[in-house]
């Protein structure tokens, strides 16, 4: 099994939620005012983000868990990505945002045991 766990899909909001919710019939599932909301994409959550919340804006980021944030930031460079922002502790999660060695955007996290 791997220890990483894909937690929702970040997409830049625009007309985005007016479009999965009436087009696709997503339900929506929480808004934060204009600049965050969540649809429910069955197992994973699809998550529509203005600059304000989104890792790499533009950009369709996998937001995946895992307990090795630092690692796994460590690895996507190694392997030819690059490191966006982190690792670091943000309010509630240790968080690194990264791109692999194709440009695609990666959101990694780890709750604090706090």
């Amino acid at each position: 099994m791997s220890s990483y766990e894909v937690k929702m899909i970040v997409l830049s909001p625009d007309e985005s939620i007016k479009f999965y919710s009436a087009t696709l019939g997503m339900a929506l599932t929480f808004r934060d005012g204009a600049h965050f909301a969540a649809l429910d994409g069955g197992g994973v959550p699809l998550a529509l983000a203005t600059a304000i919340d989104h890792p790499i804006l533009g950009r369709v980021v996998v937001g995946i868990k895992t307990a090795g944030v630092d690692a796994a930031a460590k690895a996507v460079e190694e392997a030819g990505g690059g490191i966006v922002k982190g690792p670091y502790d943000d309010a509630h999660e240790r968080r690194a945002v990264v791109y692999d060695n194709k440009g695609n955007g990666l959101a990694f996290s780890s709750p604090l045991g706090r």
